[in-house]
């Protein structure tokens, strides 16, 4: 069964860090291209940062650069995310995501994770 999951959410105040981490099971990484989504309450889900299939193009939200960072470990079929300077407005749910692509940043997405929530409060 082919699986991405997600950990590392959780309750953060402002101005706090968060180090997001997914796995994906049941297949390897090193042929896709990764990312990470977000879906606040009442809004729709939007592209946070994504990394190419060997990690040499990386791409971030505007709303984001600057505070996150993305990385991949093949070896250990993993991708994370590394969110600094936490904003209430990061809240969301975030989830990892996965196309199988050569070249390029995620343009489709082939796989999803089923999310892990931040919340950023104080």
């Amino acid at each position: 069964q082919l699986q991405l999951v997600e950990s590392g959410g959780g309750l953060v105040q402002p101005g706090g860090s968060l180090r997001l981490s997914c796995a994906a099971s049941g297949f390897t990484l090193d042929s896709d291209a990764l990312g990470w989504f977000r879906q606040a309450p009442g809004k729709e889900r939007e592209g946070v940062s994504c990394i190419s299939r060997r990690g040499r193009i990386t791409n971030y939200a505007d709303s984001v650069k600057g505070r996150f960072t993305i990385s991949r470990d093949n070896a250990k079929n993993t991708v994370s995310l590394q969110m600094n300077s936490l904003k209430p407005e990061d809240t969301a749910v975030y989830y990892c995501a996965a196309e199988r692509r050569m070249f390029g940043c995620i343009n489709s997405v082939d796989y999803w994770g089923n999310g892990t929530r931040v919340t950023v409060s104080p």
